[in-house]
């Protein structure tokens, strides 16, 4: 069941709580700490887009790594998936990522007042789709229908998903992402233990080393083009220096593949409030001493966001409340009793 995971405040009264459940295990499937339920089935969201990433390389179409990214439609960005897409003969009228503004607020406004007006370019998801459609032309597929879960491409990620999470394909939910395409549901523990091994290639099947090397290398050396000015995503990788990757998925979802020491993190906020999930990730990251102190500096904000109003006073603050059970146990895999 899940835990109470975050509080809310408003002077000195709590007003919202944020329930959730979070795993850590290592590349080999051993579950080193949980909080709640370690099998929580939900969907992987944007979590899963460095693993979608993995069959860009493996078919030869890669590019700049805009494809793993939840951007937020900076020049930068935009300029990343024009050039993807010319690469391959196509422009973005075969973006099929539904019509959309930056995810960043304060982006979305500054386009808004330049009157640019929202389309699937704009999407925190285009990187992604331009991805998809270069593996298509890569691999002769066709672009219609590279949405639709039985199409080429989108088997081939389903199989990678199932490969590099060590989860039986028949048992992977797929639903319809907010961008349109397909979206895999899984346990937080096959998507922790799927980090863990992408962070740590040595663990994965042989075809897949390579790309995952390359993808952890990209990430961590571009970390702006993972999600953008401001963002968790990027300031993770930033202050850690190629130690570690971290990924945000819509609702409530965060992973992070760390090198050293071997460790993958998966977590998922019950309500999926926006925010919670950073502050679940840092919580998580402070409690188990993954963060030197100077790189916790930098990252703090993100571990006690203000509460603001509309004069950006200070009201209150959010506040993790949960603790990890700790396993002492080595060599409890997942599908064994967890011994804390």
């Amino acid at each position: 069941m899940s835990e109470i995971f975050i509080h809310k405040t408003r002077g000195s009264i709590v007003e919202c709580m944020h329930r959730g459940d979070a795993v850590v295990t290592s590349p080999g499937g051993e579950i080193l700490a949980l909080s709640g339920d370690a099998y929580k089935y939900t969907y992987f969201r944007s979590s899963a887009k460095p693993m979608q990433a993995l069959n860009v390389i493996l078919s030869g179409a890669a590019e700049r790594f805009v494809i793993c990214s939840s951007h937020y439609a900076e020049d930068c960005h935009l300029q990343a998936v024009r050039s993807i897409l010319a690469k391959c003969g196509l422009t973005v009228a075969d973006l099929q990522s539904g019509v959309a503004r930056s995810i960043r607020p304060e982006i979305a406004f500054a386009q808004a007042e330049a009157g640019i007006q929202p389309m699937p370019l704009l999407s925190d998801c285009s990187g992604k789709h331009s991805g998809m459609l270069a593996t298509c032309i890569a691999r002769g597929y066709p672009i219609q229908g590279y949405l639709n879960p039985s199409h080429p491409v989108q088997q081939e990620i389903l199989r990678i998903i199932a490969d590099i999470c060590l989860y039986p394909i028949e048992k992977i939910g797929i639903g319809v992402d907010g961008c349109n395409v397909a979206v895999f549901a899984l346990p937080i523990y096959n998507m922790a233990v799927g980090f863990a091994r992408l962070a740590n290639p040595d663990y994965l099947p042989q075809a897949y080393k390579s790309p995952a090397i390359q993808i952890f290398s990209s990430m961590t050396t571009h970390p702006k083009m993972v999600s953008g000015t401001g963002g968790f995503c990027t300031a993770l990788m930033q202050a850690t220096k190629g130690r570690m990757i971290g990924k945000i998925g819509a609702q409530g979802v965060y992973c992070i593949g760390i090198r050293e020491p071997e460790l993958g993190i998966a977590l998922k906020i019950e309500d999926g409030a926006p925010g919670t999930a950073s502050l679940a990730a840092m919580h998580i990251l402070r409690e188990l001493d993954l963060l030197s102190d100077d790189e916790y500096q930098e990252l703090e904000q993100y571990h006690h966001p203000a509460i603001l109003n509309d004069d950006g006073l200070i009201v209150g603050e959010a506040r993790a409340v949960f603790g990890l059970q700790i396993n002492s146990a080595s060599g409890e895999r997942g599908d064994g009793v967890v011994k804390c």
